[in-house]
């Protein structure tokens, strides 16, 4: 396994580890403390500073001279599942069910997203820059007393990208750009048994990992993007990032693979494939102060159907770790600035986020909600070359219905004997604060 050099390098790119997943899906929007004051609306045709490459890499060819720009945004999540397991019982020819009240909170920690940006415009024509920040990522954990931990107690994604842009401008009014994106990745997913379960001729206790998966890979991906310039008032920005094919190599260990000796590690793989996005974005100048945004973003989450691994030496029946049969998910977000002097500016955006899933697909790991947005920033130029933004926005996760064992998901059923069937609801909220450095030389 590989997982010593994912550390190195993921230490290298200043990363950090990720909450709960705050766009779509476990995709992380957050890449700028910049673009989080207006909601992230329009981030595809606003060049503000070197971040701006990570969401369309023809921003570059806004970008003059050479201009560098970090910062970090702080996640605080508060996410909470409650509801009631109920577990069958069978005494003789008896058949009794128990059913038990069940709360999971704070699934989701705390988390601190860093970002790291450089750009450099070589001639009029042609712009290069570089990107290090995190494009997905998530962790849930959920405590040993929740009786539903046979579906999943923790699951975990980091994906740190370096992306290396070119823009090319053919004319004031159209630019275009490409990147590569070289993504590490270190996953895993276990499940536990929330109550003892008497198989002949040994006991489960409560707490049996039934399931554990962990691995990491690397991999290339790209991203292309267009920029026109309408009028001098009006910009429209689109964006391409391509999904990212992943191969996670490490080792698994649990009762399901091995009934009779659980603690036997053995190596195995697993794929899981980041999922592309598009987004299309306009920026107009209202007046010589305001400006207006709005951006649409897809991201093709109809890819992750299954979690399934493949364990040499474990039955093949015994490879699936999860289904999981996600659909494609949208974002719509509008914003504003306005330029309140030579050096103030400040920002405002409102935002929703579709689930990529619904209630019947949700799950207690990932439990995925609609999300409704709204943020708020500041800029303020220190000096002829320096600016710093600070921004914070409140996310807010709609109630939703989670349930399982899920219909249809056979990996769902045989989880359930380990300590029952759940129903119950998801919801909870988000902080997010955030600042950005930026520099031009």
């Amino acid at each position: 396994m590989k997982k010593h050099t994912l550390i190195c390098a993921a230490a290298a790119a200043l990363t950090a580890g990720s909450a709960q997943v705050y766009a779509a899906g476990f995709q992380l929007a957050e890449t700028s403390a910049t673009g989080l004051g207006r909601a992230f609306a329009g981030e595809a045709a606003i060049a503000d500073n070197a971040s701006a490459q990570f969401r369309n890499p023809a921003l570059l060819s806004d970008l003059p001279g050479l201009q560098i720009s970090a910062g970090a945004i702080k996640v605080m999540p508060h996410i909470d599942i409650t509801g009631q397991t109920r577990i069958q019982h069978m005494y003789g020819l008896t058949h009794q069910v128990t059913t038990y009240d069940t709360k999971a909170t704070d699934i989701a920690k705390s988390a601190l997203i860093p970002n790291a940006y450089l750009s450099y415009q070589i001639n009029p024509h042609w712009s290069a820059g570089l990107a290090m920040s995190a494009g997905y990522g998530m962790s849930s954990k959920l405590e040993d007393s929740f009786r539903g931990t046979q579906f999943g107690n923790e699951a975990s994604i980091k994906a740190i990208e370096i992306n290396p842009n070119i823009a090319y401008r053919f004319n004031d009014s159209i630019s275009v750009g490409f990147g590569l994106r070289y993504v590490m990745a270190d996953a895993d997913i276990s499940a536990t048994s929330s109550a003892p379960l008497q198989l002949f001729p040994q006991s489960v206790p409560k707490g049996t990992v039934l399931k554990y998966m962990a691995g990491d890979d690397t991999a290339w991906a790209w991203q292309a993007g267009a920029l026109w310039h309408a009028s001098q008032a009006t910009t429209i920005g689109l964006s391409y990032r391509s999904e990212v094919d992943l191969k996670l190599q490490g080792h698994a260990y649990g009762l399901g693979f091995n009934p009779l000796k659980p603690e036997q590690h053995y190596p195995g793989t697993m794929a899981l494939t980041l999922p592309a996005t598009a987004e299309l974005a306009a920026k107009h100048q209202l007046t010589e102060r305001l400006a207006l945004h709005a951006s649409v973003n897809w991201t093709d989450w109809s890819k992750f159907t299954q979690l399934r691994a493949e364990i040499p030496g474990v039955p093949e029946n015994a490879w699936l770790v999860k289904e999981e049969n996600w659909h494609d998910s949208y974002r719509a977000a509008v914003g504003s600035t306005y330029q309140v002097s030579d050096r103030s500016v400040i920002r405002g955006g409102i935002a929703f986020d579709k689930s990529s899933v619904d209630d019947a697909t949700r799950t207690l790991t990932i439990p995925e909600m609609n999300r409704y947005w709204a943020s708020l920033g500041y800029g303020y130029q220190v000096s002829k070359h320096m600016t710093v933004d600070i921004s914070m926005a409140y996310l807010l996760a709609q109630q939703s219905r989670v349930s399982e064992p899920r219909q249809g998901a056979r990996s769902d059923k045989v989880a359930a004997m380990f300590g029952g069937e759940f129903s119950g609801t998801t919801q909870g909220d988000v902080w997010l604060m955030g600042v950005q450095l930026s520099y031009r030389f």
